[in-house]
């Protein structure tokens, strides 16, 4: 599910960022790009590839199987923000943001939201690896790695991160399917963070207190 997932924008993107024939009309079939389209891709694109290879390598998922129609669900949720964006960011007539109106802003905090040293969109990251095929859980502390310091102040630092990525782009490409993109994630994200927060005040009586689920001291 997660690879089909993350597989579909990854494509979905590069089609409309290399207009192939029929999305913009035969005048811009395979018309070069925007230096600014072109940072928009290759944001894009790390962020689907880097999801891919998290869910190869570094995920650990506590079930086997999920119901079937959430491949269904997921899919029609990422591919059709995918297209969504990708139709707008590439348009040949996409106005890019001046120089100084955030671009570079943008570029800097999608680039720190993506590179969360380990980060895991669906767990927490794995400041203590534990052996293969375990499922104890610990309460995960920050380790010298500095994107594990978010855990001083929140539960799902890994959730943080992503939405703070989606922010950054959201500046970056100044797009309002962008922005929904983010504000849909963050509500999804939000509901998740919490409900681990709840599972770890439950199960850990020395649960640091300081710990808010996803935005440090509000949510």
């Amino acid at each position: 599910v997660f690879l089909t997932e993350y597989a579909g924008p990854l494509l979905i993107y590069l089609l409309f960022y290399f207009r192939v024939p029929f999305l913009y009309g035969p005048r811009y079939d395979f018309t070069a790009s925007r230096h600014s389209q072109r940072l928009a891709c290759c944001c894009h694109s790390f962020h689907y590839i880097k999801r891919l290879l998290e869910t190869l390598f570094v995920h650990r998922f506590s079930h086997g199987t999920m119901p079937l129609r959430n491949i269904f669900k997921n899919c029609t949720y990422y591919w059709g923000f995918a297209a969504w964006m990708a139709y707008y960011i590439n348009h040949p007539l996409y106005t890019p943001p001046g120089e100084g109106q955030g671009t570079g802003t943008g570029l800097g905090v999608a680039r720190v939201g993506d590179s969360r040293g380990g980060g895991d969109t669906h767990g927490v990251p794995p400041c203590h690896p534990l052996p293969a095929g375990s499922k104890a859980r610990k309460i995960p502390y920050p380790t010298r790695n500095p994107f594990t310091w978010l855990f001083l102040l929140v539960s799902c630092p890994n959730y943080t991160y992503e939405v703070g990525s989606w922010i950054g782009f959201t500046i970056m490409t100044q797009c309002l399917p962008v922005a929904l993109f983010s504000l849909v994630g963050f509500v999804q994200m939000a509901i998740w963070a919490q409900g681990k927060h709840r599972s770890y005040l439950r199960d850990f009586r020395d649960y640091p207190p300081l710990r808010s689920p996803i935005v440090p001291f509000l949510l």
